[in-house]
């Protein structure tokens, strides 16, 4: 499949991947908004419910307290016979009707009634019509109470105390009851304060959490502004109640989340894959050219070995076998090159450790690199000053480092400088340190933290003549972190590079 085919492919997968998640929230934000303006509603439903049961309440207090004092005035106006404040009108029947004057109505009302029974029979149509009169004035009387007490309510209710007014304990469980009846059981707390702010009662287990977001209520909504007293009320679980009912929707959002990281990882992972493929390709063609030219040598000199006059000639004998060696050791270096990629495969490199002294390493690897350095002009200088040279380590594969990281020396000399390669070792505590310096061209800080890195490579600007594919300084890294080593680069651009390696030195016994 083509890259571009791939990419467009991620882009439209991603696309529908992120507006699934945005519909998601947003689902889930106006979910929790609805469930919000419900709750509010449901609560101003059971305040107002409170209110009018508060108001019941007042009105029942107030026609219970004023029966009871017009029944004590009829009775001490009975018992005094006071006439000032009484009169009196013949029923049809010849009854008398008590009448009373109420200030708040202005008008007279019967206040009790007086039956004269007249001796001798009475006919069924006059019996019906003397009750009728009873029931009428009866109902006359109590609609002169109402009007009263209502007079005397709108007069006088909302100078009484508060206290007066309203038994705070019976507002719990009206409060409790309109939460119930709307749906609401979470736990609530509740203050009652008058118009001012200034606090009058609250609820024994009051609680100022969650009491920035309190619902307020007029408990008698018809007192004048000045003297209007509120219930608030506020819910500690309210987050949490909308919370949980929006919760079912949050295993859907996360299950969408790690299929769209899923995805973008599987998609990097594509094209890393199809990198790594690209770079095998091309190196396995750089590799077959690179055999060709060792292997067309080393054939062409073995051939002139069989040659009577070139075996005459010791001069000419020499060359030629010197020819076949440098070939041999060129086509080694390509085969190690082969080795390395295929450990990379692997991510496990199989180490065959023994004791091997590093001096002595170092020395014989210096004089294997020490023509390719004079070969531009350079020279190798060699410090093993290591009293504890001695380590347990794979000997092939650290050989392939220092060998590798002199050849990164050469590849990025300086054309305009001989090249000066010094290779150093001591020890210090434990371990044994190794460092290899030039004088190059140096790297980059920014490059600097990646160089270990699987196919990075340091940009050349316009300089295409070093060849490879930026696996020597990773397994560089990885075959001295598997000896339990550390490795490090200091680096300026213009003054060379120097690699630091440590390893740990043999323990005795």
């Amino acid at each position: 499949m083509k890259k571009r085919t791939i990419l467009i492919i991620g882009i439209v997968m991603g696309l529908s991947f992120l507006i699934l998640l945005y519909l998601q929230i947003s689902y889930i934000e106006e979910m929790a908004k609805m469930r919000n303006e419900q709750f509010d509603e449901a609560v101003k439903r059971a305040l107002l419910a409170v209110s009018k049961d508060v108001e019941s309440e007042e009105v029942e207090r107030w026609l219970r307290e004023d029966v009871s004092m017009q029944d004590r005035q009829a009775y001490d106006d009975s018992q005094n016979k006071q006439s000032s404040q009484q009169r009196y009108i013949s029923g049809p029947d010849g009854s008398k009707i008590e009448l009373r004057q109420f200030s708040g109505a202005q008008q007279e009302f019967p206040t009790s009634v007086t039956i004269s029974r007249n001796h001798g029979l009475r006919t069924i149509p006059q019996t019906s019509r003397t009750m009728a009169d009873m029931l009428k004035n009866r109902y006359l009387y109590q609609r002169g109470l109402m009007e009263d007490v209502v007079w005397r309510m709108i007069y006088y209710a909302s100078e009484r105390p508060l206290g007066e007014r309203v038994n705070f304990q019976n507002i719990d469980q009206y409060l409790k009851q309109g939460l119930v009846d709307n749906g609401i059981s979470l736990t609530y707390h509740f203050k009652i304060v008058d118009a001012d702010g200034k606090e009058i009662y609250r609820c024994s287990d009051y609680s100022d959490a969650g009491s920035k977001s309190s619902y307020t209520q007029p408990l008698f909504v018809n007192d004048p502004p000045a003297r209007l007293s509120n219930l608030q009320v506020h819910f500690p679980g309210k987050s949490d109640y909308i919370f949980d009912s929006v919760s079912f929707m949050i295993p859907s959002i996360i299950f969408t989340f790690v299929l769209l990281v899923t995805f973008i990882f599987t998609v990097y992972n594509i094209f890393r894959q199809k990198k790594l493929t690209e770079m095998k390709n091309d190196f396995i063609n750089n590799m077959t050219h690179e055999f060709k030219t060792p292997i067309s040598t080393i054939s062409l000199a073995a051939q002139m070995l069989n040659d009577p006059a070139v075996s005459k000639s010791p001069a000419m004998f020499q060359h030629v076998s010197g020819i076949i060696n440098d070939e041999t050791k060129r086509l080694r270096f390509q085969v190690e090159k082969v080795l390395q990629m295929s450990m990379f495969d692997r991510q496990k490199a199989t180490l065959k450790m023994k004791e091997v002294d590093i001096n002595e390493l170092i020395y014989g690897v210096c004089n294997t690199f020490h023509l390719k350095v004079e070969k531009f002009g350079g020279q190798i200088e060699p410090e093993l000053e290591a009293d504890n040279p001695f380590v347990f380590v794979d000997e092939m594969h650290i050989t392939n480092v220092i060998f590798n990281l002199m050849d990164n020396a050469v590849k990025y000399r300086n054309p305009d400088v001989n090249l000066l390669l010094t290779v150093r070792t001591w020890n210090e505590g434990e371990k044994l340190f190794i460092s290899i310096a030039d004088n190059g061209v140096g790297i980059k800080k920014e490059d600097l933290k990646k160089i270990f890195e699987k196919f990075y490579r340091v940009h050349t600007g316009n300089v295409h003549d070093v060849k490879g594919f930026g696996l020597g300084l990773a397994y560089v890294k990885k075959i001295i972190t598997d000896h339990k080593g550390t490795i490090k680069a200091e680096s300026e651009v213009g003054q060379g590079t120097k690699f630091i390696i440590s390893l740990p030195l043999m323990k005795e016994g």
